[in-house]
């Protein structure tokens, strides 16, 4: 166990434990004391009582002594100097174009070090204004950034309720609060009308929480099936909390009403099962993905089969082409020779000349072609072998050049003819 006294530094803040260090010390005197940021003065708000240790965060401080008048009028001059560095601090603000809201100025008991709070949206690069304000105030200075709450608890103001926030009068520490705090008190769930003057869920939800968790102990969901003493059942359909009491509607056969009964005076028969709509979706949802997974797996399985069979089919086709084996076109080599002469014979018909002369000329050059087509059909009616082909090209070759020269001096008789006749006439 361990003697310590309460000491709150700002307005509704903090209260931090100290060694009164055998000192008289009542609530509502100031005290001197060694902090983290320096020496500060606090006022005490917790007479001297006996705690256990687990309770202490170590080490447990002492109290230098008891703030004398020379360091209440201290105390007060600093307050005077800070309101002077934050009009200071907001004209240098506006200079430096800087996006922040300063909110408050603070200086320690000691002089030594000047903090400034403010709000701002992101992150701010304010190393120039520091400088320019420790060149102004010749003392450390820290900028500390803050969160909406504490702007509303610094400065203060009026709740929706009409009494001064909760956070600038007596809350110390700020609690978690959540939305699941005004569903159960069966609050509106409009942000407008559950939010602070911070913009954030109001604090004072927090002080009937657990009062209206006992309540809603005693008390039936609404979908209950419901019986009271009389033996009257039906379905909850409202439920008041403050009065304990639910409104249930029964069906008779021939009429339905709604009546209100206590809540001390009724039976539970039946529970409502959160949820069990949704239970009811996400099932059906389930099973229609199933049934599309399926046909999406039946869907293939009949592509493969479609492949399966354009395989086959292709395979067969291929099978049929090469029937004919290379033994087969050994013991008939009349095939490959006969496919020689007609590639030959296709090339010598692209080799025509697309310009005809005259008729005779043009009849004595199919005359040559039906010749060549007579010794192409007489060398595959021979059978002549590849090998033997193949030795017969350069005669061709020779064949063909004769042909063309042929051809083109034909070609230049018969142009010279039409030159000579005028002069036989004349």
């Amino acid at each position: 166990m361990a003697i310590i006294i309460g000491v709150r530094f700002r307005h509704a803040g903090k209260i931090y434990y100290f060694d009164p260090d055998g000192n008289d010390i009542r609530r509502g005197s100031y005290v001197i004391v060694e902090t983290a940021r320096g020496i500060e003065i606090g006022r005490v708000v917790m007479d001297p009582r006996e705690i256990n240790d687990e309770e202490i965060t170590q080490p447990l401080r002492k109290v230098i002594r008891i703030a004398t008048e020379q360091d209440n009028a201290r105390r007060l001059e600093n307050d005077q100097q800070a309101k002077e560095a934050f009009s200071v601090c907001k004209k240098k603000i506006r200079e430096h174009n800087l996006d922040m809201k300063l909110i408050d100025a603070e200086y320690t008991f000691d002089h030594k070090k000047l903090v400034f709070y403010f709000t701002a949206d992101g992150r701010v690069d304010f190393r120039e204004l520091i400088k320019d304000l420790a060149s102004v105030f010749k003392t450390r200075i820290e900028l500390r950034q803050i969160g909406v709450r504490d702007e509303t608890k610094m400065l203060g103001g009026i709740g929706i309720c009409g009494r001064p926030v909760c956070c600038s009068t007596y809350l110390s520490d700020f609690i978690p609060v959540s939305i699941k705090m005004a569903k159960e008190q069966n609050l509106s769930l409009n942000p407008t009308k559950i939010s602070g003057a911070c913009g954030r869920l109001m604090c004072c939800l927090k002080n009937e929480q657990e009062t209206y968790e006992y309540l809603n102990r005693q008390l039936p969901n609404i979908g209950d099936i419901v019986e009271n003493e009389e033996g009257l059942s039906g379905e909850v359909q409202t439920v008041n909390i403050l009065k304990q009491t639910v409104r249930v509607l029964i069906e008779t056969d021939d009429e339905t009403t709604v009546e209100e009964m206590p809540a001390d005076q009724i039976t539970i028969l039946e529970r409502h099962k959160k949820g069990a709509r949704r239970r009811k979706e996400r099932d059906a949802r389930a099973e229609q993905e199933q049934r599309q997974a399926a046909a999406r797996e039946q869907a293939k399985e009949r592509a493969a089969e479609r492949k399966s069979r354009r395989t086959k089919a292709i395979e067969q086709a291929r099978a049929a082409k090469n029937e004919d084996t290379p033994e087969d076109r050994h013991a008939n080599p009349h095939t490959d020779s006969t496919a020689g002469v007609e590639r030959s014979t296709r090339n010598d018909r692209h080799e025509r000349p697309q310009k005809h002369g005259q008729h005779g000329q043009s009849s004595s050059a199919g005359n040559g072609s039906a010749a060549e087509k007579t010794t192409a059909g007489n060398a595959a009616a021979s059978g002549r072998s590849g090998e033997e082909s193949r030795n017969a090209a350069p005669e061709k070759q020779e064949k063909r050049r004769r042909r063309r020269h042929r051809r083109k001096s034909s070609g230049e008789k018969s142009a010279q003819q039409p030159q000579q006749e005028p002069q036989q006439h004349a």
